[in-house]
C-alpha cells in the first residue's frame, strides 16, 4: 500500500522524496521491511515485490520512478527483471547483490542498472543513493530542455550533450544515464586525471570513499562500450580520458 510520510502534527512532510515512487524487489522480508520503512520516512511512496514475475507486473502497472532490485529472486532473477522493465520504459535501477562479485556488478550494469550495493549495507547510504539517482534523472530531463550547443568530438569519440548520445566511429553507443554522466565528467577535462573521490562526488553526489568501487565498476562497463584504450588508469589515483595527440 502506498504511504506518505507525515510529521508529528499529522500534516504531510515536505521531503525531497515526496510523491516519488520506489519499487523494492527483494525476497527477504526483513530487508524489504527495513528498506520500505526508511524510504517511507524519507517521503517516498513504496511498493514491494518478492519475485521476478510480480516485479515486472507491478512495474508495468505502477510505473515507479526507481527500482531497488535484488539479483537473486524466485521466478527469474533480477537481471531478467531489469531487462524486461527497461524494455517497457527507462527507469533508474539500484541493484542489490549478496556477493561482493564484480562479475555480478558488471552484468547488472550491462543490462541497464545505474548503480549497485553489496549486502550488508546501511540504510543511510541506500537512501542517499536513491536521492542521487533521482537527482540525476532530473538533471538529464533539464539538459534535454536546455541543451548545450555543439557536439564534443575527441577523435573518433563524439558526445552529443543535447541528445545525450555517444558515438564511436559514427556508430551509436548505448550508455546508461550514469555512464553518460561519467563520460562527460571525464571529457570536460580530457587527459587530466580525476581521482575516484572526485568522480564519486561529481557524478554520484556521494562523498563517502567507501563508494569508490562503484566508480571502478562503472569505468569497466564504460570501457567495454567505448573502448578500453580511451580511459587511462592512474594507479592509486584515478582515471583520465585519453584524446588523440594533435
Amino acid at each position: 500500500m502506498e504511504q506518505t510520510h507525515t510529521s508529528h502534527n499529522g500534516t504531510a512532510a515536505a521531503t525531497p522524496g515526496a510523491q516519488r515512487r520506489v519499487l523494492v524487489v527483494e525476497d527477504d522480508q526483513t530487508i524489504v521491511d527495513a528498506i520500505a520503512t526508511r524510504l517511507r520516512a524519507e517521503g517516498f511512496l513504496v511498493q514491494t515485490a518478492g519475485d521476478g514475475p510480480s516485479a515486472v507486473d507491478t512495474a508495468e502497472a505502477w510505473q515507479p520512478d526507481l527500482l531497488i532490485l535484488d539479483i537473486m529472486l524466485p521466478g527469474f532473477d533480477g537481471l531478467e527483471v531489469c531487462r524486461r522493465v527497461q524494455a517497457q520504459r527507462p527507469v533508474p535501477v539500484l541493484m542489490l547483490t549478496a556477493r561482493d562479485d564484480e562479475t555480478d556488478m558488471l552484468v547488472g550494469l550491462g543490462v541497464g542498472a545505474d548503480d549497485y550495493m553489496t549486502k550488508p549495507f546501511s540504510m543511510r547510504e541506500l537512501a542517499a543513493r536513491v536521492h542521487v539517482l533521482l537527482r540525476r534523472v532530473e538533471r538529464a530531463a533539464l539538459a534535454a530542455t536546455t541543451p548545450r550547443s555543439g557536439i564534443l568530438r575527441l577523435g573518433e569519440l563524439e558526445i552529443d550533450h543535447a541528445q545525450r548520445r555517444v558515438r564511436v566511429r559514427s556508430e551509436d553507443v548505448h550508455l546508461t544515464p550514469t555512464e553518460f554522466d561519467l563520460l562527460v565528467c571525464l571529457a570536460n577535462t580530457p587527459r587530466a586525471v580525476l581521482s575516484r573521490e572526485q568522480l564519486l562526488a561529481e557524478v554520484w553526489d556521494w562523498a563517502d570513499a567507501s563508494g569508490t568501487r562503484t566508480v571502478d565498476s562503472h569505468i569497466k562497463a564504460l570501457r567495454r562500450k567505448i573502448g578500453a584504450e580511451r580511459i587511462r588508469t592512474v594507479h592509486g589515483v584515478g582515471y583520465a580520458l585519453e584524446t588523440p595527440t594533435p
